[in-house]
């Protein structure tokens, strides 16, 4: 199901009673982390917040923001229009396997055609909802302005002020943070020598109402696509989009294979393609439907600038580092937007909920390469890249040392540093039940390896940054040929005709 807008999809929580209106003013100086840190913690993720008069600096925004929108898998399955994530991955899985891939490079390709089978590609159209208002920084300065910038080429009914990144509710999260961050950022760049689109999701400090830091990561496409402007000194067009339909969101955090369009994936969860407008001030698209686009640039002639701290999914603060300056050239927005924001910190939080539906979504392909892997999971505890929980059905010795160095090469899986595996009767997701088999069922030494590898550029713990060691953990039954010389002992079940038996006296009391 496609959302028109952001306020659609918000809209659609309130009716399912997933939704609380704060009516009075709230802060975004801390104030509103603290309101949603209290839902995020709460059973189940608790509720969305619409807060709709967030104040900065002590004056209420023009635009209302609405938080943890898709912190709980029921929220998060209804951004994808679906009753569950697990439906939509078994959908997925059944497209891939009409043709099964014979190796990774295949699967990655089946990927790329079975979406574009289903849904078409993403449709440039003329002008969207996202243009209502135009704030166009490079026009010609003409007459007194009331902010310095450049004039509006319209502004919105009612609004007492041009929406600059100085009255947009962007939040100070936690109190040692290095000033505002926008959470929910949408970073469209394109490759320069193949003209391939990324969208990613990379916070963004705000300096002053032209400029933000772009925090993207060693190892992340859109720092890819900056190194090749680098090299060139050419001018980087960027975009930026917050909102619309919730589906782009996600999308921008799904850990897709670089090259492939995430237009795409979210065209193929919609169920309809994605209409793009073009930008004002570069060439780039940006969906039509958004609340706010930000357009701008990144100078490579420039010197990168201190960003951070900023309080990070880690549960602690990433201190400051040098990255690049985005400009803003434009900026334009719905009449009636409301502002897409989130919060990160000590778990669990929201993203818990997006990264756990991407791994459910991308399952079904790690499966093609992996035909032993039965399920995945990323506790909340390990703040996704941290720890990862692998259950497979065992049938060589050795198979889940070969399942650990898999999924240390896929991907964002990389920064993983603790692989546990235990086998396929384990559920991965009760963390009580893996910790069980992982003291039951191991010797340290035997069952352990380290290796090296690439390292999340936010991991205060390494002594290097973006590189450092990782733990396998193999969990499951030894077999003769892993060296295992006694008998494995049976583990303590009940009977199933006693459970079944006293089950029915239960139920006739």
């Amino acid at each position: 199901m496609a959302f028109n807008s952001f306020r659609d999809f918000v809209e659609r929580l309130a009716a399912a009673g997933e939704l609380e209106r704060i009516s009075k003013p709230v802060a975004t100086e801390l104030e509103i982390t603290e309101l949603a840190d209290r839902q995020m913690k709460s059973a189940g993720g608790g509720k969305a917040l619409l807060i709709e008069k967030p104040t900065v600096n002590g004056q209420v925004s023009p635009f209302p923001l609405a938080i943890n929108t898709m912190g709980s898998a029921k929220r998060m399955a209804m951004s994808l229009g679906a009753d569950s994530i697990e439906s939509v991955a078994a959908e997925l899985g059944s497209l891939l396997k009409a043709r099964p891939p014979t190796g990774m490079r295949e699967a990655l390709k089946l990927l790329g055609t079975a979406l574009e089978l289903r849904h078409a590609r993403p449709r440039v159209v003329k002008t969207g909802p996202c243009k209502e208002v135009i704030h166009n920084f490079e026009a010609p300065v003409t007459g007194t302005q009331a902010w310095a910038a450049a004039p509006s080429t319209e502004t919105a009914t009612g609004m007492a002020n041009p929406a600059t990144l100085l009255n947009l509710p962007i939040q100070k999260c936690w109190p040692m943070d290095g000033g505002r961050f926008l959470t929910l950022p949408c970073v469209v760049t394109k490759d320069p020598d193949t003209g391939e689109r990324n969208i990613g999701m990379y916070r963004m400090q705000v300096y002053d109402e032209r400029t933000t830091g772009m925090h993207w990561q060693l190892q992340k496409v859109g720092a890819r696509h900056g190194r090749r402007y680098y090299e060139t000194g050419k001018r980087m067009p960027v975009a930026v989009f917050l909102g619309g339909d919730p589906a782009f969101t996600f999308c921008a955090t799904a850990p897709l294979p670089d090259g492939l369009d995430e237009f795409l994936l979210a065209g193929y969860l919609r169920k309809a393609s994605v209409e793009l407008v073009k930008c004002e001030t570069n060439e780039l698209e940006v969906p039509a439907n958004a609340d706010f686009v930000i357009e701008g640039y990144v100078d490579p002639k420039e010197p990168l600038r201190d960003e951070g701290p900023f309080g990070d999914h880690t549960g602690y603060y990433t201190l400051p580092e040098p990255y690049p300056v985005f400009h803003i050239t434009a900026l334009t927005h719905r009449r009636e937007a409301i502002y897409p924001a989130t919060i990160v910190g000590a778990p669990p939080m929201e993203d818990f909920y997006i990264g756990s539906a991407s791994v459910k979504l991308f399952l079904p392909i790690f499966k093609m390469n992996f035909p032993e892997l039965v399920d995945l999971a990323l506790p909340a505890e390990g703040v996704f890249h941290n720890l990862v929980f692998a259950s497979i059905k065992k049938s060589y010795p050795m198979q889940a040392f070969k399942i650990m160095h898999g999924l240390w090469g896929m991907g964002q899986m990389m920064f993983t540093k603790y692989i546990v595996v235990v086998d396929e009767d384990v559920d991965v997701h009760n963390t009580r039940e893996v910790l069980f088999r992982l003291c039951a069922n191991t010797d340290p030494q035997r069952d352990s390896i380290f290796t090296k590898g690439p390292a999340d550029v936010l991991d205060h713990a390494t002594s290097e940054i973006g590189m450092g060691t990782k733990l396998g953990i193999d969990a499951t039954r030894k077999l003769p040929g892993e060296g295992f010389k006694r008998r494995w002992p049976p583990l303590i079940k009940m009977d199933a005709a006693v459970k079944e038996k006293i089950e029915q006296i239960l139920q006739a009391k």
